[in-house]
Order: structure tokens, then C-alpha cells, then sequence
């Protein structure tokens, strides 16, 4: 998720585990904490960008990177505050690690929470971007904070904001069978035969959801609001896996590769080829729209050596897929 809300969510698993205790303390260790997983982030700027994808959301966002770190901060902090209970601070650090990598294992990206073994959980539940989650928390833990630290509403407050947040969360599951159904329900109807089908929210809702169809030779993307009256369209999209060429066998592509999932396509274009990870959707819900959220450069140097350069996103692409989005979410 984005880092506002994980530092809402840090936060209010600071208050809940010491709040009583040290006020309005837990909510910043509890935020910071809330933080400190996606440092991993800086990866991107001391290695390539096969490897920084690989480590995003990897050994920092696991059960035993709370599980060993949680202690080590939970001891720093207890050396210079006044409170020196260092079980208490390192149980905070526990909860605010652990549930970090929670949330976003129901966003696409997902997260290796069992590292070292390379399976991602991600339940694509909910976008990295949700207001519906964030504000109601938001709005809680900020009521909460004007409270004394022992006040039986500090402590509602924060409770309420916890309950909210989590009932949202458990709804994006009820909200995405029900989107699945209806997408399945239109490939029957339209009989196309396919292999795979993922669904995901489109950005910053649940109401809007897209899918990805995998077919023997194309990708069909298609998209359903909840108050769609009419057919889902679906939009093919040719692999072209075969435009890789000799590629196909070096290994960063084939990494690459594992880090979509398998979910891609090649472009072509007059300076060469481009690597389209289908998982994150269009930054345009225009029909046949070739301007993928991820696409990536590949670049090959005379010696053979290959890399993948991201393509670079402008304002006013942001600015078109909110007014295409509002529109859509509207209904077809």
C-alpha cells in the first residue's frame, strides 16, 4: 500500500500495543515502524532493475524480518526513552513489521511474507491507492491522538479505526468474487475459450474491476463496474512472445518473466522492443490503448548484455486515467 496509509495502519498498532503507556509515542515508533519494510525500495538505486523487482516487497516484508528486527529496535528504543519496558517496545515492532507486509499482500504486487521461499502471496484484492481504506482510518487515529493516553475514547477510537479499516478489507474479497463470477459469466457467454483469468480493482476503487484472460495466443483485458448494464468488452492483446527471439533463453529475461508471473507481452517499435507487464493494467481505459503502467526497454549491448529500462509516466497520463476511470466507474 502506499506509505500514508502504511503509516496510518503503523500507527494505530503502535496505539493498540502501547498507547496506554507511553500516548502519543506508540502512535510515531508504531508509524515509523510502519515505514521501515519498504526501504527496500532503495534497491532501485544500487543495482538493476530486474533485481530491485525481485527484492521489492522480498526479505523486508517477511514473517522473520519482524521476527528478528522486531527485538533489535524494540532494545535501541528502550537504551534512551524513559519507558525501558523492552519487550513491550519490541512486541510493537513486531505488530507494526508484521502487519505491514498483511496489507499489502492484498494489493497485485503481493509480498513474500514466507521468505526465503519465493512464493508471493497477493490476493489483489485492493489497489495500493484506497481511499475508502485510508481516510476512515485516518480520521480515527487522528481523533484518538487528541486524547489523553489512558482516556477509554483514545483507546474506541483507535479500536473503531482498526474495525473499520479490517471490515473494508474483508468486503474487497466478497466484492472481488462477485466481480469474478460476472467476468467468468461473460467468457461463457461470449465463448471464448481461455486458460487463466485474474481479477484485480482498478486504481483507487473497488467498485471498478479489471480482468486479465490469458488465450492461446493473446491476452484479452477486460473491464466491470457494479453498475455496468450492458456486455463486458474484452480488449485483445497479442503476446508476441516470439518477437524475444534467441532472448527468450537469457537469463534476466527469463527472471523478468518470473516476476510477471508469466503475464506479458512484447511491442515492437522503430527503436526496438518493449516488455509489457499485463499485471498492473493500462494508464488508459481507452479501447486498444498500448500505454501499460510497467513497460520496460529492453536493451542489448554488443557484448550481449541484457537490460530492462522503465519507461518513463507523465502528469497527464495520471490526469486521463482519473477522468477515464471516473467515467467507467459509472457505468458502460
Amino acid at each position: 500500500m502506499d506509505s500514508l496509509t502504511q503509516i496510518v495502519l503503523g500507527a494505530a498498532v503502535g496505539e493498540a500495543v502501547l498507547g496506554k503507556k507511553v500516548g502519543n509515542k506508540a502512535m510515531l515508533y508504531g508509524a515509523i515502524a510502519g515505514t521501515i519494510p519498504d526501504l527496500d525500495i532503495l534497491a532501485s538505486y544500487v543495482t538493476d532493475t530486474v533485481t530491485a523487482l525481485e527484492i521489492h516487497r522480498g526479505f523486508t516484508h517477511s514473517i522473520f524480518f519482524s521476527v528478528f528486527f522486531a527485538p533489535i529496535f524494540g532494545w535501541l528504543v528502550s537504551r534512551y526513552e524513559s519507558y525501558k519496558d523492552f519487550k513491550a517496545w519490541s512486541w510493537l515492532f513486531f505488530w507494526a513489521f508484521l502487519t505491514h507486509p498483511i496489507l499489502d499482500a492484498h494489493t497485485t504486487w503481493g509480498t513474500q511474507l514466507f521468505w526465503p521461499l519465493e512464493y508471493r502471496l497477493a490476493f489483489k484484492s485492493i489497489f495500493v491507492i484506497d481511499p475508502l481504506y485510508t481516510l476512515p482510518f485516518l480520521l480515527f487515529l487522528i481523533l484518538a491522538m487528541f486524547q489523553k493516553r489512558d482516556a477509554p475514547k483514545r483507546r474506541l477510537y483507535n479500536k473503531v479505526g482498526i474495525i473499520i479499516s479490517s471490515s473494508y478489507l474483508l468486503l474487497t474479497f466478497v466484492l472481488k468474487g462477485m466481480a469474478f463470477n460476472e467476468f467468468e459469466m461473460a467468457l461463457k457467454d461470449q465463448h471464448i475459450e481461455y486458460s487463466e483469468i485474474e481479477t484485480k480493482p482498478a486504481p483507487f476503487n473497488t467498485i471498478l474491476w479489471s480482468a486479465n484472460v490469458e488465450t492461446k495466443n493473446n491476452y484479452l483485458i477486460g473491464y466491470y463496474s457494479f453498475f455496468d448494464t450492458k456486455p463486458i468488452h474484452f480488449v485483445s492483446y497479442p503476446k508476441n512472445h516470439d518477437l524475444l527471439g534467441e532472448l527468450i533463453q537469457d537469463e534476466k529475461v527469463q527472471r523478468m518473466i518470473a516476476v510477471s508471473k508469466g503475464w506479458f507481452t512484447i511491442t515492437k517499435k522503430e527503436n526496438g522492443l518493449y516488455y509489457n507487464d499485463l499485471r498492473f493494467g493500462l494508464l488508459s481505459l481507452k479501447p486498444n490503448s498500448q500505454n501499460f503502467a510497467f513497460q520496460y526497454e529492453i536493451k542489448t549491448t554488443n557484448s550481449g548484455k541484457v537490460s530492462f529500462v522503465e519507461t518513463k509516466k507523465n502528469r497527464e497520463d495520471a490526469k486521463q486515467l482519473l477522468s477515464d476511470l471516473w467515467m467507467r466507474l459509472k457505468g458502460n
